[in-house]
Parts: structure tokens; sequence; C-alpha cells
């Protein structure tokens, strides 16, 4: 084979790395290296001389590295064998980068696991040409765009996902929060994934997150929505989650009694269709306060504390007075033997040997007969 006498680049625009197809060199080769690029000589499959823009004569003293391994002599045409390595120093910054299956990622706020996909774009460039050509390249003639994302898609598929974690945790913010937060996580993200790229002689120049999408479809999604909308509902309106459920307590049971006849029960048999937007809010505060006075009830099935006016308690809805069975008067007093309107007897007793029995007795201790309620 034919001494080659001028190595020149031949690639193109996308190649970060290029190796020229002969090897037959000698010390009258002219090598020519582009502006934005170095020629790395290999021997062996090892990196030796390297060479800035310009053009270069291959003899001995231009080769210091390489002469010392093959003893190239002085003077006259000596022929060698040796590798010549383009590689190009210019900024990529358009590689595309995208998972390409969901990730799953726990949202540090809510505590639910959400699957999220991610995309954008990032810039490289090559900053030690020798490290490159060895940990990356390898034996393939050239090294491109296509194969820098083959190489790095385990590596940010997998930084992404830890990138994100943290930084939801670190700001303390929920998944659906972050669009609103693209730039700052795409410079977060850039730190740290830089020294990754380092290692490999690549300079990561910027790394841009364009998008985060969750699927509409999924249960966690729907339901952490539902709840978000129900809070944005209840901030507007001016009440918590508390006092709603205690509103719907206070429904439940205006619907037990039959009648308006309580506060709650008022505003809900005169307008519940109607009680809209600040008057509904007015209501519910107005309905809070009566039940937060110190001469409250406190139920004893659920510990729920009502007004002392209430006959039911406001969250299980248990009967809290008493009627004198004669007179029909309300007796507030649980432990009230006689009625103070009438006098009549208020104890329970046996309908068989009216033994006095407690309140809550089943049978009679007396005589054994099942109580009639």
């Amino acid at each position: 084979m034919a001494l080659i006498d001028i190595v020149k680049y031949n690639g193109n625009e996308k190649e970060f790395a290029w190796r020229f197809p002969n090897d037959e060199l000698s010390t009258k080769t002219q090598l020519i290296v582009n502006e934005s690029q170095v020629a790395v000589l290999f021997k062996g499959g090892k990196a030796y001389d390297v060479y800035e823009a310009g053009r270069h004569t291959l003899e001995t003293m231009n080769m210091p590295l390489l002469n010392k391994l093959i003893n190239l002599p002085f003077g006259g045409e000596t022929p060698f064998k040796a590798e010549v390595w383009f590689v190009n120093m210019t900024h990529s910054l358009d590689i595309k980068w995208g998972t390409s299956s969901p990730v799953n990622i726990q949202d540090p706020k809510y505590g639910i696991y959400i699957p999220i996909s991610a995309y954008g774009q990032f810039g490289i460039t090559v900053n030690n040409p020798k490290e490159f050509l060895k940990k990356l390249v390898g034996t393939l003639p050239s090294f491109g765009q296509h194969d820098v994302i083959n190489y790095f898609r385990g590596f940010y598929t997998t930084n992404v996902k830890d990138e994100i974690s943290n930084y939801l945790v670190n700001k303390k913010i929920t998944i659906l929060e972050l669009g609103a937060h693209l730039k700052e996580l795409s410079e977060y993200m850039k730190n740290d994934m830089a020294e990754g790229f380092n290692s490999y002689g690549l300079e990561l120049l910027n790394f841009y997150v364009e998008d985060i999408s969750v699927p509409e479809t999924d249960e966690g999604i729907s339901r952490l929505k539902a709840a978000l909308n129900k809070k944005a509902e209840m901030d507007i309106v001016g009440y918590d989650y508390k006092e709603e459920r205690g509103y719907d307590a206070l429904v439940g049971a205006a619907k037990n009694e039959g009648q308006a006849g309580t506060v709650a029960g008022a505003g809900i048999g005169l307008g519940m269709g109607t009680v809209m937007g600040h008057e509904l809010g007015t209501l519910l505060k107005e309905s809070n306060e009566n039940l937060k006075k110190e001469d409250n009830i406190m139920c004893p099935d659920c510990g729920y504390e009502s007004s002392k006016d209430s006959k039911f308690c406001s969250n299980c809805s248990k009967t809290f007075q008493k009627e004198c069975g004669q007179c029909g008067q309300i007796i507030n007093n649980e432990n009230q033997k006689f009625c103070d309107e009438c006098g009549s007897s208020l104890l329970k007793k046996c309908h068989q040997c009216e033994a006095v029995l407690s309140n809550n007795a089943k049978f009679c201790h007396d005589c054994g007969e099942k109580v009639v309620e």
C-alpha cells in the first residue's frame, strides 16, 4: 500500500471524532488540521502526540512521544504505521435527550408515586481529546451526536430521576408545580451532571429541561388534582377541611331531625341550594364559632364537641337530649331523675317488675326480662 502524502479531515459537521482511513504514514506526510480541531496520533491503541490547527509535517521532531516508541531515524522518508484521529472541538448545543419511558418519582409533599416523562436538549464540547478518544471512541471509525445520545442515555435518564427527586425535596414543592421551576431545575441538573461528562473528556455546556409531563389517566394524578382543586375551593370560600367535615355532619343531623331546628338546619332547610360563595363561608364560620363555646357538650361516643343546645352530635348524630314521657319537657341533664316541669320519674324501669335500670341496660338485672326501648 502506498504511503500517504496528505492526511486531512473528511468527516461531517456532526462528528465529534473521525479516524483517517489509512495508517501508512511517513516522515514526509503532511497533516492538515482545521480550525476548531485537533489531531491525535495513535499507535497500538494508545494516544501519543496531539496537533493543533495548522499544517504539520510528520517528522521526528514533530512526534516526540511516538518517536520514542518506534525510533524513527533522522533524515529521508521513513515509513511507519499510526492512526490519525481528528477531534472536533466546536460546541454542539442541540443534542436532544428524553426519557424513553415514564419514570416513577415520589412526590415529597403528598407521598404518592407519579410516573413522569421529561425531555429537552443539552450542549457539550470536547475538553480532553485523549481522554475522550480512549474512553468513548475505542475502535469505532467515527463518533457523532447519535453515539453520544446512545452512550449517555442511561446516564442522564438515571440522573434525571435522582436530580428531580432531590430538587423537589430541597425546594419542598410538588411535582405538579415543576412547570414553574424549569429554568432553575435545568441549572440544578447541569451542575450535578457536569462531573460525569467531564470524566469522559467532555464539558457539559448547558442542560435544558424543556418539559415535564405526567399522564392524565394516572389514578394518583387524578386524586391529587382533585384534592388540590378542593383545597383551592376552600381557600376561595374561606374555610378548611375540618370545618367542611363539621358542615357535612350538621347536614346529616338536620336530615335526621326532619326539621330545620338548629342554626345549621335552618340554613340548610331554608336555602341549601342557593347559599353560595361568601354566604356559605359566613354560615360555616358562625356555626363553627357556636361549636367552640366553653359550655359545649362532648359526645360520649366520638368525643366531638357540640353546642349545649344540640339534640344530636354534630359528628356522629348521637342523640344528646331526652324528653319527659309525660309532658314532653326537654331534659338536658342526663342524670336527672325527675322532670322539673311535671315531676314525673325519668328513671328507666323494667316494664315487667319496674326495677330501676341503667340507661344502657338490655335486660333487667332482677327478673331477666328483655328491656323494651
